[in-house]
């Protein structure tokens, strides 16, 4: 029997987080989990694709955007199960044993969040993520995101658009379990902008976006 997940990536000059990622992703291969890696580059200028390249990846390439990157990866996996990784996240050992153990169940399912940090501003804003997974199935993206790939194309698959892919998506599809097991991503972003206003700011954009504000306007307004 053929290994059922395709693992998709979408990298942007993600040199210096995709090996530890690839690596966390190894246990997966000697489960006998990971049919296909897929990397979808968004016009990397540093050594991503080499990296990929080296890790026996089948790339994909286009413009950049996580929504349209995304859907270009998923279109051409050919496993009967796909798991979203972002390119800065790590899962916890041990997570192949989980994974296995959950698609019996046939439902969408995320980890749970964690940074590579510590103090009062990680465990707030991962505390806060992983009670709206529990609480409404709606995870975060960089929470890893294991779903059937019947599923996905049922649901419509990732829209391609710059930001909320990943909420577009998941309100589609059947409600989405948390795993017992984390998805350790960078905390970069936040340590830059500070935890509570970065943390303000994400709420913020989702609350518009569920107003029905434009993604390419929203995407416009996070970068800044």
């Amino acid at each position: 029997m053929s290994a059922p997940i395709s693992i998709v990536i979408p990298t942007l000059n993600a040199a210096a987080d995709l090996p530890r990622t690839l690596q966390a992703l190894m246990e997966g291969v000697h489960a006998g989990l990971i049919r296909e890696l897929v990397i979808s580059d968004g016009g990397s200028v540093d050594q991503t694709l080499d990296i990929a390249d080296e890790a026996g990846a089948r790339i994909v390439q286009g413009a950049a955007s996580r929504g349209g990157q995304l859907r270009r990866g998923c279109e051409v996996a050919s496993g009967d199960w796909l798991f979203i990784v972002h390119a800065d996240t790590v899962l916890q050992q041990g997570w192949a044993e989980i994974v296995s153990s959950h698609l019996p169940t046939g439902r969408p399912a995320a980890c749970r969040l964690r940074f590579r940090a510590s103090g009062f501003g990680p465990a707030w804003v991962a505390g806060w993520a992983n009670l709206r997974s529990r609480l409404l199935g709606l995870p975060y993206g960089d929470q890893g995101l294991l779903v059937r790939r019947l599923d996905y194309i049922k649901a419509g698959g990732f829209p391609d658009q710059a930001l909320m892919e990943d909420v577009a998506l998941v309100r589609a599809l059947p409600r989405v379990s948390v795993l017992r097991v984390d998805a350790v991503t960078s905390a970069e972003r936040y340590v830059h902008q500070g935890w509570v206003r970065r943390g303000a700011r994400n709420l913020w954009t989702l609350a518009r976006y569920y107003l029905g504000a434009d993604p390419e306007s929203l995407a416009r307004a996070y970068r800044r």
